[in-house]
Parts: C-alpha cells; sequence; structure tokens
C-alpha cells in the first residue's frame, strides 16, 4: 500500500513538472516579454511571497488543519515593521518584533485549536478577522512610509546577483524539506494527518505538534510581510489580503490532502511555481483578472479531483 502511494506521489509530482515546462514553453512563443529579465524577476518575486506562505500551509494542512489568518498576519507584521522604522528603531529590531507579534498570533491559532478543541477553520477565521482589524485599528488605517535601505533590501536587494526574496524563499524551503523528511517532528506532521488518535496512542504529543505547525505557519506570514512592506517601501494595514487563498490552492495543486496525511513539500513547491506562472501568463495576456480568480478556482477543483481519483477516493 505504502508503494503504491509512493508511486502515485511520484507520478503526480513528474505531471505537475510537465505542466510547469509546458507553461514555460508555450508562454515564450506567445509572449515575447515572457522569458525577457524582467519578467522573470518579477514572477519569481511574486513566486517568493506566495512560496513562502505555501510552505507553513503545507505543514498546517498534513495536520489536517488549515489557516484563514495568513493574509493578516501578513498585514499586522507590515504595519508594526512599518511604524517602528517610521519612529526611527534599528530595521534588524523592528523586523523581528513584526514576526515576532505573527508569531503570538500562530500561538493564538494552535492554542485555540489544540488545547481548546476549536475546528481550524472556525479558529483561524476568527482570528483572520481579528488580526485584519488590528492592523487597521493599530494604523489608523494609514500606511507608514518605510525609509530605511537595509529593510528595503529585503524586498528589493540582491545578494550575488539574486534577489533577497528568492533567497529567502529558497532558504524556507530547504528548512521545510528538512523538517519534513528529515525530523521525527516531521514523522508527527504526517502521523497526526494520517490518524490522530492512533499518534496518540502512539505516544506522540500531538497537541505540542499541532501547535508548532501554526507557528510555523506565523513564522511564514511574518517572513512575507517583511519582504512585502520592504518591496512597496511601506508598512500597509490592508497587505496580504487573499494571500491565504493562493497558498492554499497552491498546497492543494501540489497533491497535499485536505484531510491531512498526505502530501509533500516538494509538491507544494511546483504548485506554487504553476501557480505564479499561471498569473503572470495572464496578465501578459490581458486577461482580465476576475477571469484570473475564475481560472485559479477551476485549477484547485481539477487539483483535487485528480488527487481524489489518483488516491483512490470514493464519496460515501
Amino acid at each position: 500500500m505504502t508503494k503504491n502511494k509512493d508511486m502515485g506521489k511520484i507520478i503526480r509530482e513528474f505531471g505537475l513538472v510537465f505542466v510547469v515546462l509546458f507553461i514555460i514553453i508555450l508562454m515564450s512563443f506567445l509572449s515575447p516579454v515572457f522569458m525577457t529579465k524582467n519578467n522573470i524577476m518579477n514572477i519569481i518575486r511574486q513566486i517568493s511571497i506566495n512560496g513562502i506562505l505555501a510552505v507553513g500551509m503545507t505543514f498546517i494542512i498534513l495536520t489536517g488543519g488549515i489557516d484563514l489568518s495568513v493574509g493578516s498576519l501578513v498585514a499586522i507584521t507590515s504595519v508594526i515593521s512599518g511604524s517602528l522604522l517610521e519612529g526611527g528603531m534599528n530595521w534588524i529590531l523592528a523586523a523581528i518584533i513584526g514576526v515576532g507579534v505573527s508569531v503570538i498570533f500562530g500561538i493564538l491559532n494552535g492554542y485555540l485549536i489544540a488545547y481548546v478543541g476549536f475546528q481550524p477553520f472556525i479558529a483561524t477565521l476568527a482570528t483572520m478577522t481579528i488580526g485584519r482589524g488590528f492592523a487597521k485599528v493599530y494604523s489608523d488605517g494609514k500606511p507608514f512610509a518605510i525609509k530605511e535601505p537595509n529593510f528595503i533590501a529585503i524586498g528589493q536587494g540582491y545578494i550575488l546577483g539574486i534577489p533577497v526574496p528568492i533567497i529567502l524563499l529558497v532558504i524556507v524551503c530547504i528548512v521545510g524539506l528538512v523538517i519534513l523528511n528529515m525530523t521525527t517532528f516531521g514523522r508527527y506532521v504526517f502521523a497526526i494527518g494520517g490518524n490522530k488518535n492512533a499518534a496518540k496512542l502512539s505516544g506522540v504529543r500531538t497537541r505540542r505538534v499541532e501547535l508548532f505547525v501554526y507557528v510555523i505557519s506565523g513564522i511564514c506570514s511574518g517572513i512575507v510581510g517583511l519582504v512585502l512592506s520592504a518591496r512597496i517601501s511601506s508598512g500597509q494595514p490592508t497587505a496580504g489580503q487573499g494571500f491565504e487563498l493562493d497558498a492554499i490552492a497552491a498546497t492543494a495543486i501540489g497533491g497535499t490532502s485536505m484531510n491531512g496525511g498526505m502530501g509533500s513539500l516538494r509538491g507544494t513547491i511546483l504548485g506554487f511555481l504553476i501557480i505564479g506562472l499561471l498569473s503572470n501568463s495572464m496578465n501578459l495576456m490581458n486577461i482580465n483578472s476576475f477571469w484570473q480568480d475564475i481560472v485559479k478556482g477551476l485549477i484547485i477543483i481539477i487539483a483535487v479531483f485528480l488527487d481524489m481519483k489518483t488516491k483512490g477516493a470514493k464519496k460515501d
């Protein structure tokens, strides 16, 4: 059974690689702008934001949970870091505090779900609303101007010719892959998603693991908040709106089961690559943004349907 699941995962990931290559080849013919340096940099920056969020989302969905609050946490990090920078605080300290507040919300999510017993959807829906409201109240609905060049480099800078956001994405992906595939904690994440009661009977401290996956998501949201703020040189209370949907979409397209226990971070990486390439391609082809949302929704439906078929899921 395990071998069949592994083979199905390999076939699915190979199929996703084919989709990525197909989009790249097709758009190379359809648009002379697609393969230009400026457009490639634009794709990379777009992918880095959704990609970092999707890594954290993968941990959560593997446990059978979901996090609707990630977009709000991006906004919280953005306004807090922006306000502290505008007030003259050291940029490193401002960044740490901004991410720290996002982590506190992650802890709150994890506590409500793992220890109080809230359903993940309800808990994170509540913190999404609270977080967005907090960002607006804290900033009085106004952006904070960011002029600190060292902070701005997080979103606009380069290291050895490579954009800093993509370096951060690579680091987050590597750390995520190591944790999921090479640590006891990673095995516990899969075990909880597969059968929480069995994992608990086996001695897994399920509450701690569930709490920590939401902390991971909070860290990822905080990093994205820094990248986005630095990219637009502003701490925005409206930052991150709709980001949770793209992160969930990337995870679903990548083959992670929404019921938990099955999936891979490799698949998620391919998932956010596909979303980034599709979004850029539709923009280059001047497709209306409303239609783009419809296309994304249809892709999610197709991805989940194919996932059900490859796993032999049956309707009760």
